[in-house]
């Protein structure tokens, strides 16, 4: 009987996602739907990272251009946004340097979209520099959402794992 199949009273349950070993964060604990949590955070960590370009925007970017503001904007966003994940959403714990590292590659990635859209858009379009990152936010935001919810908070489950 080593090829026992389903019968119609049986229910398989799908193997959880990579993340589901961790505890439900705050806000998971409050809305009881991960994406929703990630969504919510990610607006907030979005209007943030706004603030974050805009501030940066006004001090950087008059001495050494939008592009510096970019990166300068980068690493503030990249910390407030770790902690508001890692607490609120994923709460995993330990190998928070790990954890950091793997959330930068993801952010890394989205980076490397906005480095080439934002020049696009700016110079090929005559956008203003806050106008094109806000055109930019939806294709990084998803980019993020699939690398940090398969990825950057990852655990591995424990063989005593069903």
């Amino acid at each position: 009987m080593s090829g026992l199949k389903p019968t119609a009273d049986s229910h398989v349950a799908p193997p959880p996602p990579p993340w589901a070993n961790g505890e439900d964060g705050l806000l998971v604990r409050l809305v009881k739907d991960r994406r929703i949590a990630f969504m919510i955070v990610g607006g907030i960590n979005t209007a943030v990272g706004l603030a974050w370009f805009a501030l940066f925007d006004s001090l950087i970017s008059p001495v050494w251009g939008y592009m510096a503001t970019l990166g300068v904007s980068h690493i503030a966003s990249v910390l407030c946004a770790f902690v508001l994940y890692r607490r609120f959403v994923f709460r995993v714990h330990g190998h928070a340097l790990l954890d950091l590292g793997r959330f930068e590659v993801v952010n890394l990635a989205s980076l490397g979209i906005n480095a080439l859209a934002l020049p696009a858009l700016v110079e090929g379009f005559g956008l203003a520099p806050l106008v094109a990152q806000v055109a930019i936010t939806g294709i990084t935001a998803l980019v993020s959402y699939i690398g940090h919810r398969d990825f950057s908070f990852r655990r591995r489950r424990s063989k005593s794992a069903p």
